[in-house]
């Protein structure tokens, strides 16, 4: 009996070591990320996704909730850089939904910008997806909660590549690569040239290689040859080439 009354705290410790840790989930941060600066005066980020219901207990569960992730990013790295002109940038989609014990997820973000005179537009718009194999049909569970943030992560990085892309590709005249503080901009220049605004050096070259501007070195004087030694008293000493035909020999 007392051999049992012994065990019994050391199975007490045992149930309570079974259950699981506590999750941690840093919040998504991507303010380390370069700026996209348009030729704008004005750049409104506006969600315009309103989720279902069936969202609804998913987006409460998430711990990094897609559409309220997607807003905070595009509000921090969208930048206007004092141009004439207007921008909106709209959140179409950002869902993450559960059917048939599947999880997908979806991001669709559109940009329109307009010049000040309203004559001259541009459009891109970038869209990612994801699905995978959900862990269980509980909202609530770690496991749920883990999957759901590990899909947010997945779609923001999607976006974070597909977005700038789309907008090179199809609005890169209204980049401002150089912000008004020097910042550089988020998009690399078309061609794999220097962006507008910046400054290119050029290497120098190897010692001795030729370059356009290289100084030419001065050619150097020529070599005099050596003059013939005249040994007849009676012939003068004329320059080379300059006397006559036979030297040494008295002229007629």
């Amino acid at each position: 009996m007392k051999k049992i009354l012994r065990l019994l705290p050391a199975l007490a410790l045992a149930g309570c070591s079974s259950s699981p840790p506590a999750q941690n989930f840093a919040p998504l941060d991507y303010s380390y990320l370069r700026p996209i600066i348009f030729k704008v005066t004005t750049l409104n980020v506006v969600n315009n996704y309103t989720p279902g219901t069936d969202e609804q207990p998913l987006i409460a569960s998430n711990p990094a909730p897609p559409a309220a992730t997607l807003m905070a990013m595009l509000q921090n790295r969208m930048q206007p850089s004092g141009q004439p002109g207007s921008g909106t940038i709209t959140v179409q989609q950002a869902s993450i939904t559960e059917a048939g014990g599947n999880l997908s997820g979806q991001m669709t973000v559109d940009l329109n910008l307009t010049s000040a005179d309203g004559h001259s537009t541009g459009f891109a718009e970038a869209s990612v997806s994801r699905s995978e194999t959900a862990p269980n049909d509980d909202p609530t569970s770690p496991d749920m909660k883990a999957a759901l943030y590990q899909m947010t992560k997945d779609l923001m990085t999607a976006i974070n590549v597909e977005l700038p892309y789309q907008i090179a590709h199809n609005i890169p005249n209204w980049v401002s690569w150089t912000s008004p503080a020097g910042a550089a901009g988020g998009l690399p220049a078309a061609g794999g040239g220097a962006a507008p605004g910046t400054i290119q050096s050029s290497p120098l070259g190897a010692p001795g290689a030729a370059t356009g501007t290289a100084p030419v070195p001065a050619a150097s004087a020529p070599t005099p040859l050596s003059a013939p030694v005249n040994s007849n008293s009676a012939v003068p000493n004329y320059l080379p080439g300059a006397g006559p035909a036979a030297l040494g020999t008295t002229p007629p």
